[in-house]
C-alpha cells in the first residue's frame, strides 16, 4: 500500500511538472513582442551597420517578406546543405510560415541613418524610424518555443543574414538577444542546428560557446553521427538542462 502511495505521489509530481512547464511555454508562445522588454537591443549600429530591429510570426508574413526569407536562404544554405538542399528548402518554406514561429527582423533605416522624432502622449518625445519595406531587411532570426527532452527551451530554427552584413558583431547581438529571451521567459536552453558543413557557422557559435547537445546525433551513436550532415549545439542555463543536453560540456 505504501509503494502504491508512493508511486501515485511520484506520477503527480511528474504530472504536475509537465502541466508547469507546458504553461511555461504557453505564456513565452503567448508574447505578443519579446522585443519590447528589450529595449537595449531595439538597434545596431556599430562597424558602419546601422539597422533596427523588429517582431514577427510565421502566420504574419507578408508575400514580399516570405519570398525575401527564401532568396536569402538559398543564398546562404544552398552550398552547406549540398544535394540534400532541394528537399531541405521545401521543409523550410513550410516551417516558416508556421504560427508558432518567431522571428526578429533585422532592417535597414531607409532614409540613411537619421531618425525623426514624434510625439507620444504617454511617454513623450521617442525617437521612431522612417518605415522600411522588404526592400530593406538585411537579416532574420526564426525561433520558437519547444520541449526538448522534457524541457523548455528558445530552438533557432534560422539565423541568417546578408553577406555585407556578416563579420560586423551582428550574429553574435542576434543571439545575445535570444538567449536574454530565453532566459526571461524561464526556458532552460537555447538550441539550434548547424550544418557539418558550414564550417563558418560552427566556428561561430564556438566562439559564442556553445556546445553540441547529448541529443546530437554524434552524442547519441558516434556511427550514426557519422552518417549525419549536421550537429544539435546548445547553450544551458541551469543545472537540470545542462545535465539534460550537454555531455561533459565539451565538443
Amino acid at each position: 500500500m505504501l509503494d502504491k502511495g508512493r508511486e501515485s505521489w511520484k506520477l503527480l509530481q511528474i504530472l504536475e511538472r509537465k502541466k508547469a512547464i507546458d504553461e511555461l511555454i504557453r505564456k513565452a508562445v503567448a508574447v505578443k513582442d519579446h522585443l519590447v522588454q528589450f529595449p537595449a537591443f531595439h538597434k545596431f549600429q556599430r562597424n558602419g551597420l546601422s539597422v533596427y530591429l523588429e517582431s514577427g510570426r510565421g502566420d504574419q508574413l507578408t508575400l514580399p517578406t516570405r519570398k525575401y526569407i527564401q532568396n536569402l536562404l538559398k543564398v546562404n544554405m544552398e552550398n552547406p546543405y549540398g544535394p540534400e538542399w532541394p528537399s531541405e528548402e521545401k521543409v523550410k518554406r513550410q516551417e516558416m510560415v508556421a504560427p508558432e514561429a518567431r522571428y526578429i527582423f533585422v532592417k535597414q533605416y531607409s532614409n540613411g541613418f537619421t531618425t525623426e522624432c514624434s510625439v507620444n502622449q504617454d511617454a513623450g518625445m521617442e525617437h521612431t524610424h522612417a518605415p522600411c519595406n522588404e526592400g530593406c531587411l538585411v537579416g532574420f532570426v526564426h525561433y520558437r518555443f519547444v520541449l526538448e527532452e522534457e524541457l523548455p527551451v528558445a530552438y533557432v530554427y534560422e539565423l541568417q543574414t546578408e553577406p555585407s552584413a556578416q563579420g560586423k558583431g551582428l550574429g553574435k547581438f542576434l543571439m545575445q538577444l535570444i538567449e536574454q529571451i530565453a532566459c526571461k521567459n524561464q526556458m532552460g536552453a537555447v538550441m539550434l542546428t548547424v550544418q557539418k558543413a558550414n564550417t563558418q557557422a560552427m566556428a561561430f557559435y564556438t566562439k559564442l560557446r556553445y556546445a553540441i547537445s547529448s541529443t546530437s546525433p554524434s552524442r547519441v551513436d558516434p556511427q550514426i553521427g557519422l552518417e549525419k550532415s549536421y550537429e544539435i549545439l546548445c547553450k544551458t542555463f541551469d543545472s537540470e538542462a545542462k545535465s539534460k543536453l550537454e555531455q561533459d560540456g565539451e565538443w
